[in-house]
């Protein structure tokens, strides 16, 4: 379980007199459940992205917090880390390793031993499908090979908790597909599986969240404006289709006049 209790942060852009505050993140509040995949919805520069950098540690909070499993991250970030697998938006593969060993190497860099490493590569290649890879060298990946690869080596310690930074950005359509049916096993049957994963992502894609969610986190100008299933945000904003009720429950009326920005159907 990951719980994001009002989260806030600021950055400072720019230098001197030109030096301004840009808060980023100004309440985001959301609890995701185990056996549950739960979406970070909101248009580009709604705060997402910080959301999931603050959780994975990888940026501290001004105020509020993260916790993983009980654990809070700004205190015990490798206790919190250990139990969570964390893809980024940068990939960052080793190009002259093979997709094996950048697995087993990230694997042995969590504590794990080389056989055990490479026991669990083999084992996320089938889950994945990505057997026919293992021991081509990353560089000249495809998109979607890439994202195989980076999401295995994220799943190497078999964390129960897992977070995705806009997964499937620049994937092509078989490579979105096989990615929702990967992270559909690994939700696994909901709360009561043993194996289940709490799965959290960000996007701007509605069909994402309509085809994967089992929750859905509004998120617009840093803060939390809504949650709940996708049924449930369509019947608080009064809307049969969920992209009117997602551009209504995020946008002001100024907004929606200016046509909002960063959304995709």
């Amino acid at each position: 379980m990951i719980r994001v209790t009002q989260l806030c942060k600021r950055f400072v852009s720019g230098r001197g007199r030109r030096a301004r505050s840009v808060t980023a993140v100004a309440g985001v509040d959301f609890t995701a459940a185990d056996g549950a995949i739960t979406a970070l919805l909101g248009p580009n520069g709604a705060g997402k992205t910080t959301t999931l950098r603050i959780a994975a540690g990888l940026v501290e909070a001004d105020s509020g917090g993260v916790e993983v499993d009980g654990i809070e991250v700004a205190r015990s970030p490798r206790a919190a880390l250990a139990r969570m697998g964390v893809l980024s938006d940068a990939r960052g593969l080793y190009p002259r390793l093979t997709a094996r060993e950048n697995i087993v190497y990230y694997g042995r860099l969590q504590g794990m031993s080389a056989e055990a490493a490479g026991e669990r590569a083999r084992a996320l290649a089938q889950l994945l499908e990505m057997v026919p890879l293992l021991d081509r060298r990353t560089e000249g990946f495809s998109q979607g090979e890439r994202m195989k690869t980076a999401l295995a080596r994220a799943l190497v310690h078999d964390p129960p908790n897992i977070v995705l930074d806009e997964p499937t950005n620049g994937l092509d359509v078989l490579a979105t597909r096989s990615l929702r049916e990967a992270l559909l096993r690994l939700r696994g049957q909901g709360a009561g599986d043993a194996s289940a994963k709490c799965i959290v992502f960000s996007t701007h894609i509605m069909q994402e969240v309509q085809r994967l969610a089992d929750r859905v986190v509004l998120v617009a100008h840093g803060r939390t404006l809504a949650e709940g299933s996708v049924a449930e945000l369509c019947a608080l904003a009064g809307e049969s289709d969920f992209e009117e009720a997602f551009v209504k429950l995020a946008f002001t009326p100024d907004e929606r006049a200016a046509g909002g920005s960063g959304v995709s159907p």
